[in-house]
């Protein structure tokens, strides 16, 4: 079993970036978590490829929170990889599946009320891009606590930057993939976007929590794998 972050490197809004979605290899099979934004499944296959595996061998696909960075593709990739399973918290289902409108469309539509002259054209054109995600069945729903992928990975739930959202934990690899509840900031592990949390103290918690499992590997959507020297 092992981890790898794969580096994706894009152009957003005019700047450079990279995310790191996660892969999962376990029993030669694959396990993705999160997909990026949208028209992102060609860079995430491409990166998948260079290490040689196939993508016949992916079967699951885990979804940490609904953002349109995260799940940008997982219309994509279900479309073209229908076998996939997909997973996420029971709460962050309801968003990804469209049974219930997404707390980050509503906090952004409630934002651009007081938005000034010159953000509410970047508050309306973000707003469009929530609501042109495509929605996907989730297959599996998930609760803090759970054992998933044989038992070999435990689901964490963080909530914070959104209130379903959920980090995994690995302790064979002595690793835990964070989604945006930890990102590697200057070598060091911070709230992910503290003006964007929906709820900053509960965000907060949950980086302690990361913390408190003492890791050897966080896996950072954002800022990419933090190493602990402890």
């Amino acid at each position: 079993m092992k981890i790898i972050g794969l580096p994706i490197h894009y152009e957003f809004n005019g700047q450079k970036d990279t995310i790191y979605p996660t892969l999962i290899i376990m029993n030669n099979e694959l396990t993705l978590v999160d997909t990026g934004h949208k028209n992102f499944l060609p860079l995430i296959t491409n990166e998948i490829l260079k290490y040689s595996y196939q993508m016949e061998q992916l079967k699951n696909i885990i979804i940490t929170h609904y953002d349109n960075d995260h799940i940008g593709s997982l219309y994509d990739f279900k479309k073209e990889y229908p076998w996939v399973k997909i997973i996420a918290s029971e709460k962050e289902s309801k968003y990804i599946s469209g049974e219930v409108k997404s707390e980050r469309l509503a906090q952004a539509e409630a934002l651009l009320e007081n938005m000034s002259a010159e953000e509410i054209e970047f508050g309306k054109w973000f707003i469009q891009q929530l609501k042109s995600l495509k929605h996907v069945p989730v297959d599996q729903t998930v609760r803090d606590g759970d054992l998933i992928l044989d038992d070999q990975c435990r689901v964490i739930a963080t909530p914070g930057h959104t209130s379903g959202h959920i980090s995994l934990y690995i302790p064979s690899l002595n690793s835990v993939i964070t989604g945006d509840a930890a990102v590697k900031e200057k070598d060091e592990l911070v709230v992910a976007n503290p003006q964007f949390c929906l709820n900053l103290e509960k965000a907060e918690q949950s980086l302690a929590k990361l913390k408190d499992l003492q890791a050897k590997n966080y896996y950072c959507y954002h800022g990419g794998k933090y190493v602990s020297s402890s």
